[in-house]
């Protein structure tokens, strides 16, 4: 018996075991499938729906193919054909895909790089190939993202990190399109020594309007946001799209400079410089007075042409809104609002990197194509709902809610569990012998399954 085990290993039962609960899944599947057909069938309005034949349902699920017969209707007073299996279960079969397989597969394209990679880890994941690459693309197409009902806003400061992404566009001769985003949150929360950010939103800029216009109007349907309370801090580099929040919100916003973009600058046009440590004091210290003189006094003894334009094309932009300098912090307080647990502003890199991961690096897009990508990425990071073209791919709060509706009906599942287990005893050879038979048996029928 020893012989016969060690010509088994770990990777291969493991492998036996879950192709033969793969069959058993399909089985059970087909056969409640059927048994659920039946009882519409016998209980549907029946002066409505005139039952013309059977015909076949095939569809891919996560543990393989499953195919039965389902019945096929004449509604009589439409003249429509419909499949009522599929109603009731919000499902359609002409897709030829399981609900859940389409779920994991739109999730996968959006959390990975490229849709291709989406197909081969589903087919790696579940040992056959489910869906091709433009499939799982045509899916994503066909998605509609959820807003969640308005938030509201736990204190009167509501931060905003801004920075825009260039995507290249698959049509020839078009420019690509600068994909404007804003990250939203409302403060600081810590995790032991981490600190994470409190409800982090996302927007992206898509009408006509001024990015401003169109994300105070985002504000609006999002949050329980008065401009005549709020206060929004808005971080970001120095496009003129950005900086224009200067002049949109006159009243109740303060502008920030994105730091890690002058400390990049500073770098690049000092390093090696003798001034170089005053000046990365100066600006440490958020000292805007000191920061601008330093500049200003190292103009002409850089000592290279291209870095003495950039040092004046930085001084120039700074001068412009040195307020946007200083800590922010100290700005609130100044207003008269409690600034107790805030951290310095600065997280848009880290938002932006993690959608250029997607939608850069070589990849060009069409102008559905990219909305459908980006839109869903924010449903992903948001915890919103995504309506596909049969039922949502929920988030774990909606999951969580799901858990308290109504649940099947207990003969039902007793029913189903009686179903499993015949079909698991069916499909592994070892169930079905005495109990005193070897494993190793069980193992050597396993390998011809």
């Amino acid at each position: 018996m020893k012989d016969i085990i060690t010509k088994v290993t770990m990777k291969e039962l493991e492998q036996l075991i879950f192709r033969s609960l793969q069959a058993s899944f399909s089985e059970v599947m087909a056969k409640v499938l059927t048994e659920v057909d039946q009882i519409i069938a016998e209980g549907r309005d029946k002066t409505k729906f005139e039952l013309k034949d059977k015909r076949k349902l095939s569809f891919e699920s996560m543990f393989g193919s499953v195919e039965l017969r389902r019945n096929y209707y004449r509604d009589r007073e439409t003249g429509k054909y419909v499949y009522l299996l599929d109603q009731y279960l919000n499902f359609d079969g002409e897709q030829e895909i399981s609900p859940v397989v389409q779920d994991l597969a739109i999730e996968l394209a959006v959390t990975g790089v490229s849709y291709r990679q989406a197909e081969y880890a589903m087919e790696k994941l579940l040992g056959y190939p489910v869906i091709s690459h433009e499939g799982i693309r045509q899916q994503l197409l066909n998605t509609e993202v959820v807003p969640k009902e308005k938030q509201p806003l736990e204190n009167d400061v509501l931060f905003v990190e801004v920075d825009g992404l260039y995507t290249k566009s698959q049509e020839k001769n078009k420019r690509g399109k600068e994909l404007k985003i804003a990250a939203t949150h409302q403060g600081w929360e810590m995790n032991g020594k981490r600190a994470a950010l409190k409800d982090k939103r996302h927007f992206i800029h898509r009408d006509k309007l001024p990015f401003w216009e169109s994300f105070e109007q985002y504000l609006v349907d999002t949050y329980e946001y008065d401009p005549t309370r709020h206060q929004l801090v808005i971080n970001g580099d120095g496009a003129k799209w950005i900086t224009s929040c200067r002049e949109y919100f006159r009243h109740n916003a303060i502008f920030v400079i994105d730091r890690f973009h002058v400390a990049r600058e500073v770098q690049y046009i000092f390093r090696g410089h003798p001034r170089y440590r005053e000046i990365r004091k100066k600006f440490a210290k958020y000292d805007a007075e000191g920061f601008l003189t330093e500049l200003n006094s190292a103009v002409g003894t850089i000592g290279h042409e291209l870095k003495e334009g950039r040092l004046e094309d930085l001084i120039n932009q700074l001068s412009q809104y040195p307020e946007a300098l200083r800590d922010y912090r100290e700005r609130l307080r100044e207003k008269g609002i409690d600034t107790e647990g805030f951290r310095p502003m600065g997280s848009a890199e880290g938002t932006m990197s993690v959608f250029a991961k997607r939608l850069k690096n070589g990849r060009s897009w069409c102008d559905i194509g990219l909305e459908k990508m980006s839109d869903a990425m924010v449903a992903l990071k948001d915890n919103l709902i995504i309506k596909t073209l049969r039922g949502s791919i929920l988030n774990e709060d909606e999951m969580d809610t799901d858990k308290t509706e109504e649940k099947p009906p207990k003969h039902f599942v007793e029913r189903l569990t009686k179903h499993v287990g015949e079909a698991t005893r069916n499909n592994l050879a070892y169930l079905q012998g005495s109990i005193y038979k070897p494993v190793a048996m069980a193992l050597k029928g396993l390998k011809g399954f």
